[in-house]
């Protein structure tokens, strides 16, 4: 395997690298940024690790609704489709792509002000959010099991001490329609108050020809949140949230010609419905020691259904007709409560921070399927628990050297039944953690190595008429090696990361092609172990205030991967929905006279769909616009996104669907949406 960037790219950065470097001369400096992810609130700068985060000012120059519209920006990070968002995600080519009957471990954590929302993303909306950060590479002593590839973290802004608010509403093509509503301010001296509300309409991008119909595939999301926060001393704070989001999308996407005109008498839908509250305290309750947490609770209902076979009854006399249709309740409590060294409790002559925690997690899903070839309905119901006990330990071996050791031990309990008389459970006790050595060899740039272990627990595929070598599968266990570089001087920023993975047991998502009597196809779904794979590659993220008016960016993503034993997989072994490159280059330019404008080109090569059958995505590159306006606390802006109409493939199958050719074999295709134009306008008070 040689790591190789397609020539269209590598060029491309270097040169924007090359011609932006005699611009370094600014009196605007870069804010500082900080990862509210780790354990303790740290800068970006002097994190041993590859993170990205994406500020609340790029989230709104992008116009970005939901978490899949920032992801083609970060290097390594993919996303899967199949419904009316991306809601499954990949981390250096390691993730989920799809959840039906069987349970799921997700590979990717998805944190919402504190919530777990890992593999029901669907809800990420970007209301209000401050920041989102991506940390790559397992996350063994942060996170544990469900961050084996990674962490995406969404935060949320915080209540202010000073009364503020805005207003924001767009219109776009689609007959999207877009309001926003945030109100901040003081309640009393100790206390401070955060409410936000936004609703997301649009009648999608696909036009369903048999029905007559714009809006088979609609967007409906409306998402309210409400924080607190309560500091009744320097010492003691106590922030309170609470969450509602309501997705009621349509989904109608696949279509026998690849087109996005469909042809289905019944159009799918894609629902969520998820209450949550957390709290999160910090409370220095002695000189030395500091107890931090927080605890969480969600309730998520889900219905996410389709038109199997894509068209209508009549289409042609061999033809079939079948509807899908998954209900799933999922109720999350989460706790994880640690002690923590303050200044004056360092330990080892006062060179060494430490901390100790322990961690809790209960999760109950139950499962009702609504299948046209079920005579009933099959209910399932599965729960697991996971406990926790972990620690770090982190150094100053000189004033220039420093190591951190964590290390994090999880007990996980599985149970399964079904309506098929399936029952099923597992108990596995797994380890994870890190040691990384940081060097700072000038007051703004460092270097780190970083050796991290994450896993992920095993389970079992319950559908009966599986061999019985498939019916379980085993823990998969991913060992990182990481050396990287940062810089960040008061005009510029750079983070530049090399990795390899070794992955033992992998995990791989496939499926058993059973054809029924009528021409269609049934895919029954299992997950078993390849022996081994690795990865490798690097990661780019660079900005620049070249002026006290142009900021720019730059992003490079380059990834190799292979699954050593391959009688699981496709010829070839690259692992599915791990681009061989991603790359973004971006700016935002002040016009002078209240005017500003931005752009952002984002590409990113082809990869599979899955690890089992040979329908890919095809390399794309997109273009996004904004021009815009301030005058006092007046905004209005017009952007675009994808302005070159790219066709970007966002989900892809191969097997026969159309009874007009015999139900010959063929490769199906999701799209992300064209080129959309909108005019956003926003009031601030």
């Amino acid at each position: 395997m040689a790591l190789n960037a397609k020539t269209p790219i590598k060029p491309l950065v270097l040169a924007c690298l090359c011609a932006n470097s005699s611009f370094l001369f600014a009196e605007k400096e870069l804010e500082e940024v900080l990862v509210t992810a780790d354990f303790r609130d740290s800068k970006l700068s002097e994190m041993a690790a590859s993170v990205d985060v994406i500020g609340h000012d790029q989230i709104e120059l992008q116009e970005a609704r939901h978490i899949e519209s920032l992801l083609n920006s970060i290097p390594n990070v993919n996303y899967s489709s199949g419904a009316s968002r991306g809601r499954f995600f990949q981390i250096r080519g390691i993730g989920e792509r799809s959840q039906f009957v069987e349970p799921v471990n997700p590979s990717v954590g998805v944190l919402v002000d504190g919530v777990d929302m890992s593999g029901i993303a669907g809800a990420a909306t970007l209301l209000d959010t401050e920041q989102v950060e991506v940390l790559r590479g397992p996350q063994g002593t942060l996170y544990g099991a469900n961050a084996l590839a990674g962490l995406i973290n969404i935060k949320s802004q915080e209540p202010t001490e000073e009364f503020t608010g805005r207003l924001k509403a767009s219109v776009a093509e689609f007959n999207t329609r877009q309001l926003a509503a945030v109100m901040s301010g003081p309640i009393s001296d100790t206390v401070s108050y955060r409410i936000a509300a936004q609703d997301e309409e649009s009648d999608g991008y696909m036009e369903n020809r048999h029905l007559g119909r714009d809006d088979t595939a609609d967007i409906d999301e409306k998402t309210v949140r409400a924080k607190l926060r309560i500091t009744p001393s320097d010492e003691l704070r106590l922030d309170l949230t609470a969450l509602y989001v309501d997705v009621d999308n349509g989904y109608d996407h696949f279509t026998l010609d690849n087109s996005r005109n469909t042809l289905s008498d019944e159009p799918g839908h894609d629902r969520q419905e998820t209450k949550a509250v957390s709290a999160q305290l910090n409370w220095q309750f002695s000189e030395t020691t500091v107890l931090d947490g927080s605890v969480s609770i969600a309730d998520s209902d889900m219905e996410y259904g389709y038109d199997e076979d894509w068209t209508f009854v009549g289409i042609h006399p061999e033809g079939y007709s079948s509807t899908d249709n998954y209900i799933r309740q999922r109720d999350n409590k989460t706790a994880d409560i640690r002690l923590m060294s303050s200044e004056q409790g360092r330990v080892l002559n006062g060179s060494s921070d430490w901390l100790i925690g322990v961690y809790a997690f209960d999760q109950d899903e139950s499962l009702r399927r609504q299948y046209t070839y079920l005579s009933n309905d099959f209910l399932s119901d599965f729960s697991t628990e996971r406990q926790a006990i972990y620690g770090q330990l982190d150094s100053d071996l000189s004033d220039d050297l420093y190591l951190s050791v964590g290390a994090r031990f999880e007990k996980h309990r599985n149970r399964y039944n079904d309506s098929n008389q399936v029952n099923a459970s597992s108990d596995e006790n797994l380890w994870g953690g890190k040691v990384s050595l940081s060097y700072h060899h000038s007051d703004n740039g460092s270097t780190y190595a970083l050796v991290s272990r994450g896993y992920k627990s095993g389970g079992f595929n319950t559908d009966g008429t599986l061999p019985a070598q498939f019916r379980s599968f085993d823990t998969e266990v991913l060992w990182n090696y990481e050396l990287g570089y940062k810089f960040a001087g008061e005009s510029s920023s750079v983070q530049l990361a090399f990795f390899y993975q070794d992955r033992e047991d992998v995990q791989i998502k496939s499926s058993n092609a059973v054809p029924r009597p009528d021409g269609s196809t049934e895919f029954v779904d299992f997950i078993d172990n390849s022996a081994e794979g690795e990865s490798y590659g690097l990661e780019l993220s660079s900005q620049w205030q070249l002026n006290e008016s142009l900021n720019a960016f730059a992003n490079l993503g380059l990834l190799e991967t292979e699954l050593n034993d391959t009688s699981l997989t496709r010829n070839g072994g690259e692992v599915a929905h791990a681009p061989t490159y991603q790359a973004a280059l971006g700016f935002n330019l002040d016009l002078g006279q209240g005017w500003f404008t931005s752009a952002d080109v984002q590409a990113k090569d082809e990869f599979f769909f899955s690890d089992s059958h040979n329908a890919q995505s095809e390399a794309f590159v997109l273009l996004n616009a904004k021009l815009g306006y301030r005058h006092m606390d007046w905004e209005l802006s017009l952007w675009g996104k994808n302005l070159g109409d790219e066709d970007v493939r966002t989900r892809g199958f191969s097997f026969g669907n159309d009874p007009r050719n015999g139900y010959a074999g063929a490769e199906y295709f999701q799209f992300a949406a064209p080129r959309q134009i909108g005019v956003s306008g926003e009031y601030r008070f």
